[in-house]
């Protein structure tokens, strides 16, 4: 039986994933990055234990754990520094078994890379579906188009075409062009990183706080090698930034600094130290309806792609893992591709829409406004923290103890 061939479209974490899991499966895989290099948008990502356990059918999960800080505790604070709530790891390993481990995304981007062939990887390659084709037809294989080493126009024919071309997918918009795009989700995010030098001093780094504020909220994440990660969202009109390099960077921290600049330390410290031109901003969206189906033909999306969702919950990425360890170990080496396509939506399809949905309402919160709404939220969190310290993890039950198929 000659050797399935499959294209994915896209090389983030959730793309790669796919790849490197198909690819274990007996798959021949090419990876399409439109990007000249594989530089991932965003700065900090945590994966919870459940995208561990799914890295762990990979043999990466140890090393992602590597990347951890042990003994990291949560704080959740008023902008004022007043203290809310307070977890840490060790509960999170109570509830879930493990912590959540937070990385950079270039550092998992480089290891799920690494466990790829040295050929399958191509960057500057943007790809465009063509032809979805027939799992139930052998002549009718799947065919995209991009471009060629050379720089010319090409077509690939593949068995399977896994879409990780994130939240304005342009393969589900061929695929179901009927279905609602998704929509703002009514706040911006801007995230950092700084480096470790910068860094010192400023931030506990056995501690991650999130804080609370009207309209909006600052995080701040130590990651294992002494950088800085802090994200920030507020709740404003969406295509706010400008275009151009330093210069948005510039307006980027001079606008978080008018937002969030007379918060607690070490947050004014933090945007004192950021490299402007660093500073990213994104209007955040999310699904606005569940999908048809994940798949159609002998196409499968994954991610962003298909079910975009708000951060609130940390799980966007941890989301795409699992929807990569589930497809390849539905599409395994004797199995029909249609029976395949179809499991995976089955079982991805309601769970990545019921975290949408959770993240959605977590979302909603965090961006009230009025003074005794937020008042109320604090009191509620505070209580919540004494009475049932674990209890402060609970937006996680049922996502964070998922166990992948086939996994002891």
């Amino acid at each position: 039986m000659p050797q399935r061939t499959a294209l994915v479209i896209g090389g983030g974490i959730g793309g790669l994933t796919a790849a490197v899991a198909l690819d274990r499966r007996g798959w021949r895989v090419t990876v399409l990055e439109r990007a000249a290099a594989l530089e991932p948008v965003g700065a900090g990502i945590g994966l919870a234990p459940n995208a561990q356990r799914a890295l762990d059918t990979l043999d990466v999960g140890d090393a992602v754990r590597a990347m951890a800080s042990w003994q990291l505790a949560g704080e959740i604070r008023r902008p004022d520094g007043r203290l809310l709530a307070r977890t840490d790891n060790a509960a999170a390993v109570r509830r879930y078994g493990g912590p959540v481990v937070l990385a950079h995304r270039a550092d998992v981007i480089a290891l799920l890379a690494g466990r790829l062939p040295g050929d399958a990887v191509r960057t500057g390659a943007p790809a465009a579906l063509v032809d979805p084709g027939d799992p139930l037809r052998e002549d009718r294989p799947a065919r995209v188009r991009t471009t060629g080493p050379d720089g010319a126009p090409q077509e690939l024919t593949a068995d399977l075409v896994v879409a990780a071309d994130g939240i304005r997918s342009a393969t589900r918009r061929a695929l179901f062009p009927a279905h609602p795009e998704p929509r703002y989700a009514g706040f911006t995010a801007w995230r950092f990183v700084v480096s470790a030098a910068d860094a010192a001093g400023l931030v506990d780094p056995g501690t991650a706080h999130e804080t609370w504020g009207p309209g909006g909220l600052w995080g701040t994440l130590p990651l294992h090698d002494g950088r800085i990660y802090a994200y920030a969202t507020a709740a404003v009109p969406p295509g706010g930034d400008r275009a151009g390099g330093d210069r948005a960077g510039g307006d980027r921290r001079a606008e978080l600094r008018r937002r969030f600049g007379h918060w607690h330390r070490p947050v004014p410290q933090l945007l004192a130290a950021a490299d402007p031109a660093a500073v990213l901003r994104n209007d955040v969206y999310a699904a606005a309806a569940p999908p048809p189906a994940f798949h159609r033909g002998r196409v499968a999306l994954l991610g962003d792609a298909v079910h975009p969702m708000t951060p609130n919950l940390g799980q966007g990425g941890c989301q795409a893992v699992e929807d990569a360890v589930v497809l390849a170990h539905e599409a395994g080496p004797d199995a029909p591709l249609d029976a395949a396509l179809a499991a995976y939506t089955r079982q991805r399809l309601p769970r990545t829409m019921a975290v949408v949905r959770r993240s959605g309402r977590i979302g909603r919160v965090s961006t009230w406004r009025s003074r005794p709404a937020c008042a109320l939220r604090g009191a509620l969190v505070a209580a919540t923290a004494r009475l049932a310290p674990d209890l402060a993890l609970r937006g996680l039950d049922g996502i964070a103890d998922w166990r992948p198929p086939g996994a002891p």
